[in-house]
């Protein structure tokens, strides 16, 4: 998928990992190679494979929060592309925690996220939105138009509140205050399952109209 971000042709690949099909996302300038990694959660070589067809020239590597799920291929990813690993602090014990797989390989990060870092990346810049919830965590990313959710927010739904470090109504006030705020036209990526619009979801999603 090609997208214009500040006037500049961006390749934006979509790739599902591991077997709960976590979104990874890269999105690249077609014209600089400049690439960010987005929650590489399983399936190292998959992803090491496209970054290398794309000749990617990886900046970061981005975490949305600390699940299993998001993390698992973390360090071999870092490991080959030699890209920085950044995640909010309260999820940083989670990339040591073990995974259905077994061992955990959710690396060591070089940079912790804060709400409203900006991390630049090309012509573009990297807004980093603190959207807890999912966990205690659990951070957005806004890059011009696009946002990546992670498990925040979904096509007609929103993040599980169940496990450790969730609550739903720090849920909901991180979806009202950081997301709701941004334009209808943004395009929400988030961790599992198809994209969607802020608009969309401000007009059809059942947790946000009640």
């Amino acid at each position: 998928m090609k997208v214009f971000l500040q006037e500049e042709k961006y390749i934006l690949e979509v790739l599902p990992v591991g077997m709960l099909g976590t979104n990874c996302y890269i999105l690249m300038n077609e014209n600089t190679k400049e690439a960010i990694v987005v929650d590489p959660g399983a399936e190292a070589e998959k992803i090491i494979s496209v970054l290398q067809e794309m000749e990617a020239k990886v900046n970061y590597i981005l975490n949305t929060h600390g699940h299993w799920d998001h993390i698992g291929a973390n360090a071999i990813v870092k490991d080959t592309v030699l890209a920085p690993l950044y995640i909010h602090q309260e999820d940083e014990i989670m990339l040591s925690q073990p995974s259905p797989y077994g061992k955990s390989y959710g690396g060591r990060p070089d940079k912790y996220l804060h709400n409203e870092d900006i991390l630049p990346f090309g012509e573009v810049f990297i807004k980093v939105l603190h959207t807890p919830g999912h966990t205690k965590g659990g951070v957005s990313f806004l890059v011009d138009k696009l946002l990546f959710a992670g498990d925040t927010l979904f096509e007609g739904s929103i993040g599980r509140t169940d496990l450790g470090g969730g609550s739903y109504e720090v849920l909901m006030d991180s979806i009202q205050n950081q997301l709701m705020v941004l334009p209808d036209d943004t395009i929400v990526l988030p961790g599992h399952g198809s994209a969607t619009t802020i608009g969309i979801e401000r007009a059809n999603n059942p947790f946000l109209r009640v």
